[in-house]
């Protein structure tokens, strides 16, 4: 077999068939599920993942340029985090509706106009969560509408400056480190063309 993922010239079959699974725990959004699955060579294996809906992340941009950014604690790995606002799909939501839903909720803005830039699959070794990122631009602020049991302080900062707090350690987040990467990206490449 070749690193390109060839036998004798041909593309290998590289799909786990599932044959049974088991529901290990549930709660209110994600399940863990234990699957038996035929292995692309014919053997029996044995698949833990966690089934998740799915979440939204928006890379909220004010008139000035600053990006909105969130504080909040996270219980899991018992720490805070500087985040862009995000939020999990409700189950049938458009995905557009939802990140502009999580962005009223969490930072209390509207947004007149959004672009879809991406999706991605943070955590492809254990779930099947996928990360839709939102571009939003020419905000309003509507008043926040947070969740029970939704506590976080919003805040804004230059790009500039949240790209250092990355090198820093300060944002390590990586939904956030991800989308702020192809921020500035983008944003240099705009400056550049002028």
């Amino acid at each position: 077999m070749s690193a390109r993922g060839t036998v004798e010239g041909k593309y290998m079959d590289l799909k786990e068939t599932r044959l049974d699974s088991e529901v290990v725990y549930e709660g209110n959004f994600i399940r863990v599920l234990k699957d038996r699955v035929r292995l692309p060579d014919g053997s029996i294996g044995t698949r833990e993942h966690i089934a998740h809906p799915g979440a939204v992340a928006v890379l909220a941009l004010l008139d000035n340029g600053n990006l909105v950014l969130e504080r909040q604690f996270r219980y899991a790995p018992q720490r805070e985090f500087i985040e862009i606002p995000a939020g999990k799909i409700d189950r049938g939501e458009d995905i557009l509706l939802c990140a502009q839903r999580e962005l009223l909720e969490e930072t209390g803005y509207v947004a007149r106009e959004w672009t879809h830039l991406a999706t991605t699959w943070p955590c492809i070794g254990y779930a099947d969560e996928r990360m839709e990122y939102f571009l939003a631009r020419g905000l309003t602020h509507r008043g926040r509408q947070l969740d029970d049991g939704e506590f976080l302080e919003v805040f804004d900062l230059p790009v500039s400056e949240a790209m250092e707090w990355i090198r820093l350690g300060r944002i390590n987040d990586s939904k956030t480190v991800l989308a702020l990467f192809w921020l500035d990206k983008v944003l240099k490449e705009r400056a550049w063309r002028r």
